[in-house]
């Protein structure tokens, strides 16, 4: 474990995936785990708007992301994707960084952004990660993005106190629901 500050406490219980709901907008939403779905994550990432970008990820171009998706639908890695209808319309991620936690990134779809879904999409991944004894976990946001902190900070993630242009938060997971 690196020197990374992480909270006493442990947060959650967090619900584990499938689950079913039906989204701020009316819109019925299955969260998932990730099997399989390369090829709708493909589509997710191409039709991403470059505008919603963040830290240079999703990455553009369908070879880069090709790439990319190789290296977050590895063995080390949990992924949970949020599916309406036949299209995934969000996805999140926690890949081991190699000192026993894990590092966070999650997408929603810009055409479905503000209705709950990163929220839900977001628990559902905690609670995925805490079934499996994941404890740690942490992230990098950029200062400016605050419904990004928000929603951290509302499932419980909290300041390690590392901040310059991006701030770095982290979570420990307790027991899943």
């Amino acid at each position: 474990m690196t020197d990374r500050r992480y909270p006493d406490a442990p947060a959650g219980p967090f619900p584990t995936p499938p689950q079913t709901w039906t989204d701020e907008d009316g819109r019925p939403i299955e969260i998932e785990v990730c099997q399989g779905d390369r090829a709708a994550l493909l589509e997710m990432y191409a039709d991403f708007d470059p505008a919603e970008r963040a830290q240079g990820i999703p990455p553009v171009g369908e070879s880069a992301i090709r790439d990319w998706l190789d290296h977050l639908l590895c063995e080390n890695c949990y992924n949970v994707i949020a599916r309406h209808e036949d299209r995934i319309v969000g996805h999140a991620t926690l890949v081991g960084d190699g000192n026993g936690a894990y590092e966070l990134a999650i997408f929603v779809h810009q055409d479905y952004q503000g209705a709950g879904i990163g929220t839900t999409l977001l628990e559902a991944l905690l609670g995925h990660a805490a079934a499996d004894g994941v404890e740690y976990v942490w992230l990098t946001v950029e200062r400016w993005n605050k419904p990004a902190i928000r929603l951290y900070r509302k499932v419980g993630f909290e300041g390690t106190g590392a901040e310059d242009f991006e701030r770095e938060m982290s979570i420990r997971l307790g027991d899943p629901a």
